[in-house]
């Protein structure tokens, strides 16, 4: 989310400044041009006086000179032929006033003055506008031509004798775009700065809404671990603080349902003491045997399991990660075992048991571990006619503890629904829970438990341990087992 808002705001700021900045940046072109063809249009309206007074060479080159684009070579002049006619006429009828020699002398010379300056066109400072441009202009119309290195601007000016002289000015290149590449710079680091402004702006938004997300995510796994203590900072924009406000009040009413449930359990538990202690003193009067002898012990189990319920149901502190201290399956295993073996033998059950001579740890309480089992052997016992043959194997690697309880009874007709709490279907006096006890083990430790057909003919039940205790690989497979059991739905 946070990447996904800083390319957004990229992306908008781009494409915003682009729509500014080269719009800009095109009117700063036109402006510095415009600024530079009006200085020339005031450098050539500083002749129009001079062109106006006279038309003699001479002064008009040191009117050319006195100016700024004269000066630096960037002017010139372009005076048509025939501009002094009048002029002459006028000063031969004087001379003809004055006297005949004198009539003749003038004459010679007016003659001699028009030839040079009043009868033929000539050019102050260097041309470099095309003739045929600059005779365009001597009509009358304004033009700027393209030159070598430049433009020229082609001003023409009325003189006295109604025709045009041409005022040409020179226009570099630099002049057209002085100051442009300036401008530019300023405009693209203005953009860029406002491109960086808005990616930390909306990184920093990003931060703020990301935040908030991330500690509800991680509160949320810290709560699926069984951290009942873990709670939620209600901060954030008001979308994630509502969020958290209902993931605080879920966890506050998931530690109330299991404080209900420990204490059920334990009241359960209390209630059970009365009957348990009947039971005690009935096996007490059966005198000595082995049937009376498996009865008191029968019944010196059912209250340890008894006293180790209500301990559990009465714990505190359950919002503290405690680490398991785990158990020798095999032990435990061959201590059940010795447990049912002697009702097996009054049955006439053949049983086998392998895989239990080495030390097997698994990350589970002994107590646990011990009620998985007895639910195991205690449905074989339950579900399968007398005489019905049993077998217990163990089977461990590196990663994992198997642990298979095969029968060769009849078998079970749906081993999901057993699987499932309280949906087992185990007769008159079953609650359907002793499987979802296995399974409940084995998923602690990241496990499975899997219900099949036997070698002997009957149901196997099949629980997998994780010797590593649920780790990443452990929540891992709970997380697929999860997904094939939705598709499976």
């Amino acid at each position: 989310m946070r990447w996904a808002l800083v390319r957004v705001s990229l992306a908008v700021t781009v494409m915003v400044v682009l729509a500014f900045a080269v719009p800009l940046g095109l009117v700063v072109k036109e402006l510095a041009r415009d600024r530079a063809f009006a200085d020339a249009e005031r450098q050539a309206a500083q002749i129009r006086p001079a062109l106006a007074i006279t038309t003699d060479r001479d002064q008009l080159e040191r009117a050319v000179a006195s100016s700024q684009a004269g000066g630096d070579g960037r002017m010139a002049v372009h005076v048509p032929g025939n501009v002094d006619k009048q002029n002459d006429g006028a000063r031969n009828d004087g001379t003809q006033d004055g006297g005949a020699q004198n009539s003749g002398a003038q004459n010679d010379g007016t003659q001699q003055g028009a030839g040079a300056e009043g009868h033929k066109a000539y050019d102050i400072g260097p041309r470099r506008a095309d003739p045929r441009d600059v005779e365009t202009a001597r009509r009358g119309r304004s033009a700027v031509t393209s030159v070598p290195g430049g433009y020229a601007l082609l001003q023409p000016t009325a003189l006295s004798t109604g025709e045009f002289a041409v005022v040409e000015v020179y226009v570099p290149h630099r002049a057209v775009g002085n100051g442009v590449t300036t401008s530019w710079v300023i405009l693209a680091g203005v953009g860029l700065g406002l491109i960086a402004g808005s990616l930390v702006t909306a990184d920093r938004l990003g931060l703020r809404l990301v935040r908030p997300a991330e500690r509800l995510a991680k509160a949320a796994a810290e709560l699926g671990e069984g951290k009942l203590g873990v709670r939620v900072r209600e901060d954030g924009p008001a979308e994630l603080r509502a969020a958290a406000v209902a993931f605080n009040s879920m966890a506050d009413k998931i530690v109330r349902l299991l404080s209900n449930e420990r204490e059920l359990a334990a009241d359960l538990s209390h209630r059970l003491r009365t009957p348990l202690t009947v039971l005690r003193l009935n096996a007490a009067s059966l005198g000595e045997g082995p049937a009376a002898e498996q009865t008191r012990a029968a019944v010196a189990q059912l209250e340890r399991e008894v006293d180790q319920l209500i301990r559990a149901a009465r714990e505190q502190g359950e919002q503290k990660e405690r680490p398991t201290l785990g158990c020798d399956a095999g032990e435990v295993i061959r201590d059940r075992m010795d447990f049912w073996s002697a009702l097996a033998e009054d049955e006439g059950r053949t049983v086998r048991l392998s895989g239990v001579d080495a030390t097997v740890r698994v990350p589970v309480a002994r107590p646990e571990l011990a009620a998985a089992l007895d639910a195991m052997l205690g449905n074989v016992f339950r579900h399968t006619p007398e005489g019905t043959a049993f077998a217990v194997d163990v089977h461990h690697s590196d990663d994992a503890v198997i642990v298979l309880v095969s029968d060769a009874g009849p078998g079970i007709a749906d081993p999901d629904a057993a699987l499932r709490r309280g949906h087992g279907d185990g007769g008159p006096g079953s609650t359907g829970l002793g499987l979802d006890i296995v399974r409940r083990v084995a998923e602690s430790t990241g496990g499975d438990v899997r219900i099949g057909r036997s070698v002997l003919g009957g149901t196997e039940v099949r629980v997998w341990l994780s010797p590593d205790g649920g780790g990443s690989k452990g929540r891992e497979r709970r997380r697929r087992r999860v997904r094939r059991g939705r598709s499976r739905r």
